[in-house]
């Protein structure tokens, strides 16, 4: 049997009466994330370009944050940029990246077309959610540090595997759609710090999407897309970089989105530099620091992490976002990292870069952490005065179930996230709709209250 087909037979298999409580409860938690930081994205340039450009007619599909509905797969690419333009999006430690944004802009986008209700929606996004985290198991790490994005790279099966179990396909049928999608895998980490890495996402929801909807209808695809020695296996990691034997024995054993889980962002900035700014902010409000006390920061994270974050100077917004030299100079002289400071030639602020020089960034050894914990950080700030003061943490908050964000700091991140294009009724409206998600008779009434301030809209079925 084909690795697309024992795959399909899995993700087919999977169905809401069979999920663990816990498996809902973190679905929930992941879509009310994405939701609120969707609509954070939706009037930022990366978005606005994109949706100019895609010059979509209009359609059933919400185009979040905005009064305006536009074709299913425009949609899913459009919010899929917008979903991940501020960099605000969940993670996981399996994936190695972002494994909401490659699914649900495409759930969304589809669920707009078709009456879905929301216990149906929650096991396609547990199903690709699922799907990416087991192949990542089978690719990763090797595929992250030879350069390729996995969040899309592998995300895109996330979503073609979401959307087959949302439409219902037979198990040939989704077995089809990932073997299209193994030819629409696309990303490359060069592209970091720019537009582009939001549009990677927005791309790969899109890709899935459309995958599913071809083989729905009919399109041929390869039976080993994968394992074939042009497949995306070989290709994407070359012989002796892959292990296809990992994914299936893995298969909810435990479900992904419950162990090690999502992981929901505090910081709107790369995920590589949170441990490393919850050292600095400790540090900052423990010892009561400011600016004019600090002589030298010394940050130590993860080799791997520090290859796209070891940016001394950045050179724009985005590129602020990847500088851990940036975020940490912003968490002293501000006493918090946020939005706001990532916006216009905020990146440019005088007293921020004066703390710059001081920032020095190396790669941890195991006599700071073990091997395998790639998720730690350690700070150590010197003083004016001599003093050095230091921490250290296995793995940012909000990194796993193990370390959760509090439901009043997730709340407050939605919040304040939402009421960037919603009014604050709809913000309320849509957070309360989320909480009830698997009650939800049609999705399409959820979806409606994340239009912009022309006001919900809703379609008829």
């Amino acid at each position: 049997m084909s690795f697309a087909k024992e795959l399909s037979n899995k993700i087919n298999d999977l169905q809401y009466s069979t999920l663990p409580s816990e498996a809902v409860h973190w679905a929930k938690v992941g879509i009310l994330d994405t939701v609120g930081v969707t609509i954070a994205g939706a009037h930022e340039p990366a978005t606005r370009i994109v949706l100019g450009v895609s010059g979509s007619a209009s359609g059933p599909s919400l185009v979040f944050g905005h009064a305006r509905r536009i074709g299913a797969l425009d949609a899913a690419l459009v919010n899929g940029t917008a979903s991940h333009a501020l960099d605000f999006d969940d993670c996981n430690n399996t994936l190695g990246g972002h494994p909401s944004v490659p699914i649900l802009p495409a759930l969304f986008a589809l669920a707009d077309e078709i009456p879905v209700s929301g216990r149906d929606f929650i096991a396609a996004y547990v199903a690709g959610f699922e799907t990416e985290c087991k192949l990542s198991m089978v690719v990763n790490f090797h595929q992250y540090t030879k350069g390729w994005h996995p969040t899309t790279t592998i995300g895109v099966f996330g979503s073609a595997a979401a959307c087959a179990h949302l439409l219902k396909l037979s198990v040939e049928q989704t077995a089809t759609a990932l073997s299209i999608a193994a030819s629409l895998a696309a990303g490359i980490k060069s592209n970091f710090g720019t537009m582009t890495k939001p549009l990677h996402v927005g791309h790969c929801a899109r890709s899935g999407l459309f995958a599913a909807l071809l083989a729905r209808d009919g399109f041929t695809a390869g039976a080993t897309a994968f394992e074939h020695k042009h497949g995306y296996f070989e290709v994407f990691n070359g012989a002796g970089n892959y292990d296809a034997a990992r994914a299936i024995p893995a298969w909810a054993n435990p479900l992904d989105i419950t162990r090690p889980g999502i992981a929901i962002k505090s910081y709107p900035c790369c995920g590589s530099t949170h441990q490393a700014l919850d050292c600095m902010l400790e540090l900052v409000h423990t010892h009561t620091l400011k600016p004019e006390q600090v002589a030298r920061i010394d940050s130590w994270t993860h080799t791997r992490r520090l290859e796209h974050t070891n940016r001394p100077d950045p050179k724009s917004d985005l590129d602020a976002k990847f500088s851990v030299q940036y975020t940490l100079a912003r968490a002293l002289k501000d006493r918090t990292v946020k939005l706001e400071h990532f916006e216009g030639t905020n990146w440019q602020d005088p007293a921020t870069r004066a703390i710059l020089p001081k920032i020095h960034v190396a790669p941890y050894t195991t006599a700071q952490f073990p091997a395998d914990n790639h998720f730690g950080a350690e700070v150590k700030v010197t003083l004016t005065d001599g003093r050095v003061v230091g921490t250290k943490t296995d793995q940012a908050l909000g990194r796993s179930v193990d370390k959760p964000l509090p439901a009043d700091m997730l709340k407050a991140k939605f919040d304040n996230c939402a009421a960037r294009a919603l009014s604050a009724d709809n913000v309320a409206r849509l957070y309360a709709a989320i909480q009830e998600f698997e009650h939800a008779k049609d999705v399409r009434e959820i979806a409606a209250l994340a239009a912009g301030m022309g006001g919900p809209q809703r379609v008829a079925a």
